[in-house]
């Protein structure tokens, strides 16, 4: 009985042993099966995260415009657009603008003015070359909105150039080839209606100014310098509604900017004293190409200045260091673009002219100035200068008659007008021998105050023997 009770005992831990064993070759298996589900769950969860995130993006925009305080309806789905940098319509629009053109053939069609902005449309190479286009041609055509990794939309289609057909600008004269003469068509500055107006009759008779006239205003600061050139530009474009009239502000006062633009109806391009010098030259050089391109199509351009001293200064920031440097501290390779500019002006034998009237500052005390006139002085064929003791002594306009002139005047008068004028002159030079320009031009002004026109006041010098 005791070897059977002890038998039964070994059985006992021999089951005993089993089920341990069992137990702990089942506990592998449960641990890898439990470690694969929550593998299993785990990426699951890896999955659901990245639909997740995109649920709560979209949840969060729509909650933020139910709120009211965000973007809504058409709004949002442009900021949609926008963070996925994908265009809001890829229909093709029409644009018109002016090129600026770069040297290596692409350019960009310039949206608002002249000047960079964000909507201005990309100009292809192929484009440009296939219709021969240059800096400062208007063009329009069609463009498409800027895609991925694209920071402006792109130009597809030309439809005209310069107003004309797209296809006939590729056989128009370069500027450069065209010829140069003297002016030889006068434009009348007098008012027939306003007789009073002294600024414009004075400068008829003693610094008239031709089509192609090359001219530059000399003047001190504070003598009227903005007067005399709001009265040329408004006489130009009463007398002369045929040319094309340009004024250009450079480095300028604001309020003196609105002035001019409501002064003008000629397009006022401006570059105020608070941008900086590389838009100061931007702005000069489209203007200038935008001129030579209406030359080349026969057109009669006036461009005002004001002026080519800031200008200088402007280049003598903006370009880089030649290294040589001129008296006053200027670079000698800033005079160069500004000299290019001044220079354009000509009358063309082809048809059509450029005038330039640019004002130039002396006696600032800046040396800069002095050596930015001196590089400029003989390369007018007009100058027309303001003393500034005259306009000290309210004597209006404040123009130095004597020391007023214009190249080859000889081609502007008909031969009766040109004698009493040079008789005129020899009477204003003998009353300015001393220095003093003030009594030749009190006795022309009260001599022009009796008589309606120019006219009339030259056919009276030539009936009497001395004024």
């Amino acid at each position: 009985q005791g070897d059977r009770q002890q038998g039964d005992r070994q059985q006992g831990d021999r089951q005993q042993g089993d089920r341990q064993q069992g137990d702990r070759q089942g506990r592998p298996n449960d641990r890898q099966q439990g470690s694969q589900g929550n593998q299993q769950r785990s990426s699951n969860v890896g999955t659901d995260d990245g639909d997740g995130e995109n649920r709560n993006k979209r949840r969060r925009r729509r909650r933020k415009g139910r709120g009211g305080d965000g973007p809504q309806g058409d709004d949002r789905d442009l900021l949609e657009a926008a963070e996925t940098n994908e265009p809001v319509s890829n229909e093709p629009v029409q644009v018109a603008g002016y090129l600026d053109l770069r040297d290596e053939g692409y350019g960009f069609l310039r949206i608002k003015g002249f000047l960079p902005h964000r909507d201005d449309s990309y100009v292809p190479v192929k484009l440009s070359r296939q219709y021969g286009l240059r800096k400062g041609d208007h063009v329009t055509g069609l463009s498409r909105p800027a895609g991925r990794n694209e920071k402006n939309p792109a130009l597809l289609e030309i439809h005209t150039v310069n107003g004309g057909d797209a296809e006939a600008s590729k056989k128009r004269p370069r500027f450069e080839d065209l010829t140069a003469l003297f002016p030889d068509s006068r434009l009348r500055l007098e008012n027939d209606v306003d007789p009073t107006d002294m600024t414009a009759r004075i400068i008829d008779l003693v610094a008239p100014i031709g089509k192609g006239q090359r001219g530059i205003i000399v003047s001190p600061p504070k003598a009227g310098k903005t007067t005399v050139m709001k009265t040329i530009a408004t006489a130009i474009e009463r007398n002369n509604p045929d040319v094309k009239l340009m004024v250009l502000l450079i480095d300028e006062r604001p309020e003196e900017v609105t002035d001019m633009r409501r002064t003008v109806k000629g397009e006022v391009v401006s570059s105020t004293f608070d941008r900086p010098s590389e838009e100061h030259t931007l702005v000069a050089e489209m203007t200038i190409e935008r001129a030579k391109r209406l030359v080349e199509m026969g057109e009669d351009v006036v461009i005002i200045l004001d002026g080519i001293t800031r200008l200088s200064r402007a280049y003598n920031l903006a370009a880089p260091a030649s290294g040589r440097i001129l008296s006053g501290g200027i670079d000698a390779g800033a005079l160069y673009p500004p000299k290019k500019f001044f220079g354009a002006a000509r009358n063309v034998e082809e048809g059509g002219s450029l005038t330039i009237l640019a004002t130039a500052l002396v006696e600032t005390n800046s040396r800069m100035d002095d050596a930015i006139f001196e590089e400029f002085k003989g390369t007018g064929n007009m100058e027309l200068r303001l003393d500034r003791k005259l306009a000290e002594r309210r004597i209006y306009p404040a123009i130095d008659v004597d020391a007023s002139s214009t190249r080859h005047e000889e081609l502007l008068f008909d031969r009766k007008q040109l004698q009493m004028v040079w008789k005129l002159r020899r009477v204003l030079s003998g009353l300015a021998a001393d220095g003093n320009a003030a009594p030749g031009l009190e006795l022309l002004i009260d001599r022009l105050k009796t008589f309606r026109t120019n006219d009339e006041f030259l056919n009276e010098i030539a009936k009497q023997p001395s004024m």
